[in-house]
């Protein structure tokens, strides 16, 4: 559960996005979303290999 501190007369936007950012950081949906369908632990390992090798690459172009 996330509590979100208001102080008096904090406008309600400023809070709704306090809520926004702190839920985005807890990382709720992205866990739903893994957990709504079961993946191989080989699947997932293969798919971080091939994101590393992304990054590395597209690093190594920007130099």
């Amino acid at each position: 559960m996330l509590i979100i501190p208001i102080k008096e007369g904090e406008n309600i936007e400023k809070a709704l996005k306090k809520y926004k950012k702190k839920f985005e950081k807890t990382n709720v949906m992205k866990q739903l979303r893994a957990r709504k369908e079961f993946e191989k632990p080989s699947v997932t390992k293969r798919q971080q290999i091939i994101r590393a090798a992304y990054k590395q690459h597209l690093f190594s172009s920007e130099q």
